[in-house]
């Protein structure tokens, strides 16, 4: 980084505000290693990772893996934050702003399926699972996919870090689980008893995969120190998302996946699902055009799912 980015008054080493949790801290690093400066992880406990045993929306919704981050970064606490985008709410509080967005990871959904699956039907995750099969999940968006493709699924409630997930499922709580293939794969976590779903199979959460980072608006400094780590692509794609869950402004309750891609052709495309979380409903269509367009593309693809749903989906 050049001097130009290092002015005397950034403090090092820096503070960056983070999740306790072991994917996060593990995104932190990255974070660090990417700045190339020297820095420490302050890790916060959160209103989202306080309480394990209610659905997110049982909680109030997004927001509730942020808020105490965002008011240590307010009030100067830390420098900046890091979070995983699909946490972080739409709208985020008056002053902050999403810096740099981390190179996307390998944004699919994986089903983990508990021991005695046999491994070589995994070439083919949903009918790999016994009918009635119990899957421990907290995600509407989840819950609504794998409902829509196999009705006699049941769910339970699965919440906590990966490790806890993981190890809920392999004392035999629940017969599968579905986790995000890019913890995994920051973690070292990926086996045998993965499968990675395809954006047909299931639709991931808008912003799956990415790593964000929020600064205070008015810190010069380090809004530019951290812009040179940002990644064009990853932010068209992000850009395109939150847009699309800008137009939809659902709810936790409501199950939305979002997913936006540069083709080789290099037009950026975009695709958005929604649900109701009982399956018997599930809306998804595509839209495509250029890269700078990215948050009409998303907005536009927000009000044709809207208009493809009953009204009372976003009550």
């Amino acid at each position: 980084m050049s001097a130009a980015l290092q002015p005397a008054a950034l403090a090092f080493p820096f503070r960056a505000g983070t999740r306790a949790s072991p994917l996060a801290l593990a995104q932190t690093r990255l974070v660090l290693q990417a700045l190339g400066l020297p820095g420490a992880a302050v890790p916060l406990s959160t209103s989202g990772d306080a309480e394990q045993r209610r659905s997110l929306a049982a909680l109030g919704g997004k927001g509730l893996f942020a808020k105490e981050i965002h008011e240590a970064l307010l009030d100067g606490r830390v420098d900046f934050a890091v979070h995983s985008l699909k946490d972080l709410e739409t709208e985020l509080p008056a002053g902050l702003v999403i810096a740099a967005h981390l190179p996307r990871e390998d944004p699919r959904d994986a089903l983990i399926l508990a021991p005695g699956i046999p491994p070589e039907e995994h070439a083919l995750p949903f009918p790999t699972l016994p009918i009635g099969a119990r899957v421990g999940t907290a995600s509407a968006r989840r819950m609504a996919q794998l409902r829509q493709a196999r009705p006699d699924l049941r769910f339970g409630l699965l919440r906590g870090n990966v490790q806890t997930r993981l190890a809920r499922l392999a004392s035999g709580d629940f017969c599968a689980t579905l986790l995000a293939m890019a913890g995994l794969n920051r973690l070292g976590l990926c086996q045998g008893d993965s499968v990675a779903l395809t954006l047909e199979d299931m639709v991931p959460a808008a912003g799956q995969g990415i790593i964000a980072v929020t600064a205070r608006a008015g810190d010069s400094a380090t809004l530019a120190m951290l812009a040179a780590i940002d990644h064009r692509p990853t932010r068209l794609a992000a850009t395109a998302e939150r847009a699309m869950l800008a137009a939809l402004d659902g709810s936790c309750r409501t199950p939305i996946g979002a997913l936006a891609r540069l083709l080789p052709d290099g037009r950026l495309s975009v695709t958005g699902l929604v649900a109701r979380a009982d399956g018997s409903f599930l809306a998804r269509r595509s839209l495509s055009g250029a890269p700078a367009d990215a948050a009409r593309l998303g907005l536009t693809l927000g009000d044709l799912l809207r208009a493809d749903s009953p009204a009372d989906l976003f009550a």
